[in-house]
C-alpha cells in the first residue's frame, strides 16, 4: 500500500512538472529593426547593397526577419519567370532618394540565398519603394509627401517585412 502511495505521488509530481514546462513562456528572438533613415548609420553586422533596405543584423545571424513596417510603393514592374535581369535601374532609385533624403528608397531584386526578400511582394514583381515608418499614421504622412511631389502618381501604401536567408 505504501509503495502504491509513493508511486502515485511521484506520478503526480512528474505530471505537474510536465504541465509547468509546457506553459512556460518561450523567449523568442525579436525581429530585426529597420534602419529607415539613410542619414543615420545602421549598426549591423552585414554589408547591404546600396539598393537594399538595411536593418540591424546581430553577429552570426543566418536567417532573420525584420519587424513589420510600412512602405510607399513608388514603382512596380513585372519580372516574368522571376527573371533576375529585370529590376528598377539604380539611376531611378538614386533620383528618388534625392527627393526623400530622410527616408530610405530601396528596390527589390531577384530572390536568391543571401539576398533580401520582401514579404507581401510577388516574386514576379520588382518594386521601388520608400520606407514609410512603423505606424500607419507616419506612413500616411510619407504617402502624402510622395503624392504632393507629383512624380509617382500611382504611389500606394503596403505593410511588409524584409529579411534574408543566408544558408
Amino acid at each position: 500500500m505504501r509503495s502504491a502511495f509513493i508511486s502515485l505521488t511521484m506520478l503526480l509530481l512528474l505530471s505537474s512538472a510536465v504541465i509547468a514546462q509546457s506553459h512556460a513562456k518561450v523567449k523568442r528572438a525579436s525581429a530585426a529593426a529597420i534602419c529607415g533613415n539613410p542619414k543615420v548609420a545602421c549598426k549591423t553586422s552585414v554589408t547591404f547593397h546600396p539598393y537594399d533596405l538595411p536593418f540591424r543584423v546581430p553577429a552570426k545571424a543566418v536567417i532573420l526577419d525584420t519587424e513589420l513596417f510600412y512602405v510607399v510603393i513608388l514603382k512596380s514592374m513585372p519580372a516574368a519567370n522571376d527573371s533576375c535581369d529585370v529590376f528598377v535601374p539604380e539611376t531611378e532609385r538614386l533620383a528618388a532618394q534625392e527627393l526623400f533624403p530622410d527616408h530610405k528608397v530601396f528596390a527589390s531584386r531577384c530572390v536568391e540565398p543571401g539576398e533580401l526578400f520582401y514579404t507581401n511582394v510577388s516574386e514576379k514583381q520588382r518594386i521601388m519603394a520608400i520606407y514609410a515608418g512603423s505606424t500607419l499614421a507616419e506612413a500616411k504622412r510619407v504617402l502624402a509627401a510622395v503624392k504632393a511631389n507629383g512624380k509617382f502618381p500611382g504611389a500606394n501604401l503596403r505593410r511588409i517585412r524584409t529579411g534574408f536567408n543566408g544558408t
